[in-house]
């Protein structure tokens, strides 16, 4: 199935790059490799504020963790039209890096984490099998609930 078909089933918007708030850029390609920077946690265009084990539960993050995997896909689509194509050219999705802003005693990083592969996987189907760290962190930048950052390999 056509990704952006998947998309449409889903439900699902892509939302334009975000301006990076500080000194980088949204990504990087070097040669078939798409590097994405780490996207923070938003609702209604804000961040998800909050902590893991404190005050928002392992169903709401894995929901900040989905979210992200929207914004990213957004990102990786300006970065295969960089490149000269589209989503449909993703051949897979590599690795994904998730930080959750966690308690010391909190320990399902990779249940929240899972809010953002099982949308990859549903959208890109076989190419959305990925490799994958989750982390437990003190604090994310603006205090957001959870930051993700992917790597892609293009057709």
């Amino acid at each position: 199935m056509n990704v952006y078909d998947k998309l449409a089933e889903l439900g699902i918007t892509l939302p334009p790059v975000a301006t990076p708030a500080a000194a980088y850029v949204p990504f990087v390609q070097t040669g078939k490799l798409v590097f994405l920077s780490g996207h923070i946690a938003k609702k209604d265009g804000k961040p998800w504020v909050g902590q893991l084990g404190r005050d928002i539960s392992t169903a709401e993050g894995q929901a900040a963790a989905r979210a992200i995997a929207v914004d990213l896909m957004g990102t990786l689509h300006a970065a295969c039209v960089a490149a000269g194509t589209d989503l449909n050219g993703v051949a897979r999705i590599v690795k994904v890096m998730s930080l959750v802003n966690s308690t010391g005693d909190f320990t399902e990083q990779h249940l929240v984490t899972n809010g953002c592969s099982e949308l990859l996987g549903q959208v890109f189907g076989a190419k959305g099998a990925h490799a994958r760290s989750a982390f437990g962190v003190a604090q994310i930048p603006l205090g957001a609930c959870v930051e993700i950052e992917l790597i892609a390999e293009l057709a």
